[in-house]
C-alpha cells in the first residue's frame, strides 16, 4: 500500500465442511485457527477473531484491499485442505462445501459481530447454519 493510504475494510468469511459434515472437532480446532491466521497474516490481512463450530468457520478480519476477497477464501480453502489432510485427523479426505460467505461490516458493528463470533458454540445450540447464514446476509444490509 502507498504512504498516507488508509483503510478499515472489516469482512467477515463464512466456510461450511463438504456436506455439512462435523470434521472440526473441538481437539483440533484450535490448531486449525491458528493456521488459518498464520495464512491471512501472510497475506498481509489482520485476523481479528477465528472461530466455528463442527460444521463450519468464522473468519473476521482487516482486509489489505490489494488482494481480491475470492482469492483470499480460494487461498485459505486449498491450503486448511491440504494442511489437514496431512494432520490425518480422521479417515477419507477433508473437502471444504463450494463456495463462501463474504459479509462487511462497519467499524460500530466490529464490537456485535466479535461477540457474536466468540459465542458460536452457544449460537448454535438454537440456529442452524442455514439460519444463521441467512441472517448475515440481512444483518449486514
Amino acid at each position: 500500500m502507498k504512504p498516507g493510504v488508509f483503510t478499515q475494510l472489516l469482512t467477515q468469511l463464512v466456510f461450511a465442511v463438504k456436506y455439512r459434515d462435523r470434521l472440526l472437532k473441538k481437539e483440533i480446532r484450535n490448531e486449525v485457527f491458528s493456521y488459518i491466521s498464520g495464512i491471512i497474516s501472510n497475506r498481509k490481512h489482520k485476523s481479528l477473531i477465528i472461530n466455528g463450530v463442527s460444521d463450519h468457520i468464522h473468519i473476521l478480519i482487516g482486509l489489505n484491499p490489494n488482494d481480491k476477497i475470492s482469492d483470499l477464501a480460494g487461498t485459505i480453502k486449498k491450503s486448511l485442505s491440504i494442511f489437514i489432510n496431512q494432520k490425518s485427523w480422521f479417515q477419507g479426505k477433508f473437502h471444504w462445501h463450494d463456495g463462501y460467505g463474504a459479509f462487511s461490516y462497519g467499524k460500530s458493528q466490529l464490537n456485535d459481530v466479535y461477540k457474536y463470533n466468540t459465542n458460536q458454540e452457544v449460537h448454535h445450540k438454537r440456529h442452524t447454519f442455514r439460519e444463521e447464514y441467512l441472517w448475515l446476509g440481512i444483518y449486514v444490509q
